[in-house]
């Protein structure tokens, strides 16, 4: 019932042969298939200009070309080690400073926890020598009892 399908082989622009199958029994396409030229498989694919360039590797501008890339690269490796280094030093520099807040967190934790010692102590005190005054002005508590006594 089926019909043979056609197939077409195309090379696209960077030399990979592309294999194109067409049904022709209900009007289906199947999607066209990627196949690389090379019998060594994937890969990329380089464009012709730059592999005829790589492949003089004893001309002057290869040379030139190689030592530009090696300066750059070693210029980069320099920065990143710098910026790891000046990282670390921030983080050393933090480290301390947090180390000095946290003591002065602890001191003055301690403060104020004798401060409030003081305080309550104070207040304590002053509460016991204030008396409490009655309506009719006389004072109420110890100074009473003391009057009563040496009244009678």
């Amino acid at each position: 019932m089926s019909k043979p399908s056609q197939q077409k082989t195309t090379k696209d622009q960077n030399g990979v042969s592309v294999i194109q199958t067409q049904a022709h029994t209900s009007g289906l396409q199947q999607v066209p298939q990627l196949v690389p030229v090379s019998p060594g498989g994937g890969g990329k694919a380089m464009a012709p200009s730059k592999s005829k360039k790589s492949a003089d590797k004893e001309s002057d501008e290869y040379r030139q070309r190689r030592e530009r890339n090696n300066l750059a690269v070693k210029k980069s490796r320099m920065r990143s080690k710098q910026k790891a280094q000046d990282t670390q030093e921030r983080v050393n520099e933090l480290k301390e400073e947090n180390e000095r807040l946290e003591s002065k967190i602890k001191l003055l934790s301690k403060e104020l926890s004798v401060l409030k010692d003081l305080f309550l102590e104070h207040a304590h005190n002053l509460a016991d020598n204030v008396q409490p005054q009655s309506n009719d002005g006389s004072t109420t508590g110890q100074n009473n009892k003391n009057n009563n006594n040496t009244g009678q």
